[in-house]
């Protein structure tokens, strides 16, 4: 996953998307965006955690977990009404991590194409930024798994379009979503099977911010977006003027996962996995996750450095 990348519109082939479900009831539901962190959810020191961080890793600051996150769309990260405080499901989770290890979080907001420089170089100890584990990310970074990746077609609220579950559905339509992505990759494909089978091409439109997508959904520019679903369901549940009209796997046709993501071989992968088995079991994790509306995109355990989405035409 990622956000929105450089402004520009291209014509691609289409990509054929599985239909896994319209994901949970969002109805009235309202989120916590005040810069109030006081009430989240908090853990404590988790000593098996700590042993298993490698003896010669050393944090970005003494004492603290220093953490990157892209504070792109509620309710996985956004900024509070403060416009300064980042808050979601991703900076709760990222302050129960710290609270695992015995330290104090420390939160960096990046723009997403930042964030794999800032890890591989030592600048963040970690990424918890809706970060999906692919092979080819994972010569570079380790893992630590903690959410399903879920993905989302969103359409205008008055549109016809009421179910997209298949590349054919979106055949000639103009499908905004964010440049080198998941989502991006699965789009595409379903626009090469559909032009492969005489179908119209799909317009995929990228944009550089939120307000200039939904612009342009609003204003009929574009007939769907296909981003993450806790986004979309979110704004859609809050805004009134999308409607989601279906989701499919991040990994179409395969499952994927959204990560804690570390330096490869840096030493603090296992640590994390071992903190984040502890919360899923001690119920925090599942605080976290029913506080922001995501219990859908839950998973039963967190694996180190599982089998990710293979590479481009492996």
């Amino acid at each position: 996953m990622a956000v929105f990348g450089s402004a520009k519109l291209l014509l691609a082939g289409a990509i054929a998307v599985a239909s896994i479900g319209l994901g949970p009831a969002w109805g009235e539901e309202r989120y916590d965006l005040s810069p109030d962190t006081s009430n989240r959810v908090r853990a404590e020191r988790n000593e098996a955690a700590i042993k298993a961080i490698a003896p010669d890793f050393r944090f970005v600051t003494q004492g603290k977990f220093t953490v990157a996150i892209s504070p792109w769309d509620p309710p996985i990260g956004t900024y509070a009404t403060d416009s300064k405080t980042v808050v979601g499901a991703d900076p709760d989770l990222a302050s129960l991590l710290a609270d695992s290890l015995g330290l104090e979080l420390e939160l960096v907001p990046v723009a997403w194409a930042d964030w794999p420089l800032g890890v591989s170089s030592g600048k963040y100890d970690a990424v918890i930024s809706n970060v999906t584990v692919t092979e080819e990310r994972k010569e570079k970074f380790d893992f630590s798994t903690y959410r399903k990746d879920v993905l989302a077609f969103t359409v205008k609220a008055d549109s016809p379009i009421n179910s997209i579950k298949e590349p054919k559905d979106v055949a000639g339509l103009r499908v905004i979503t964010g440049t080198g992505t998941n989502q991006e990759k699965i789009i595409l494909e379903w626009d090469r099977e559909n032009v492969a089978a005489g179908l119209k091409p799909i317009e995929v439109q990228y944009y550089d911010d939120r307000a200039a997508a939904d612009l342009a959904l609003q204003a009929g520019r574009a007939d769907a977006e296909f981003n993450p679903n806790a986004t979309r369901a979110y704004a859609a549940s809050i805004k009134k003027d999308t409607k989601v009209v279906g989701i499919v796997s991040g990994g179409w046709p395969l499952t994927a996962e959204i990560a804690v993501t570390t330096r490869k071989g840096a030493g603090l992968a296992n640590a994390i996995t071992i903190a984040i088995n502890d919360l899923i079991k001690s119920g925090k994790y599942g605080e976290v996750l029913k506080r922001w509306s995501v219990t859908d995109e839950a998973v039963e355990a967190s694996q180190t450095n599982p089998p990710g989405l293979p590479k481009s035409g492996s």
